[in-house]
């Protein structure tokens, strides 16, 4: 599994504004960016992200997966200390 496979899973499945994917080889960190994210409470937006690698996390390919969700405008704010991974 590369990054780039775990970015078109997210993105072929949600309309993100922003993706950053980081990979070590069983353990995934993801922060998506999208104004939809605002309407879900923290956990809908865990399970909106979590979803689309279900299936990959269930085969074994990931082993662990850590989210961060922003807003747009959120995102303007805090991008500074969450900075891309």
């Amino acid at each position: 599994m590369e990054v780039s496979d775990i970015e078109k899973l997210l993105n072929d499945a949600l309309e993100l504004d922003e993706l950053h994917v980081a990979f070590d080889g069983s353990q995934c960190k993801v922060i998506a960016v999208a104004d939809f994210l605002g309407e879900l409470s923290r956990v809908k937006k865990q399970q909106a992200i979590y979803a689309p690698l279900a299936e990959t996390i269930k085969a074994g390919a990931i082993h662990a997966v850590s989210i961060k969700t922003f807003t747009t405008s959120v995102w303007q704010r805090e991008k500074m200390f969450n900075l891309p991974l």
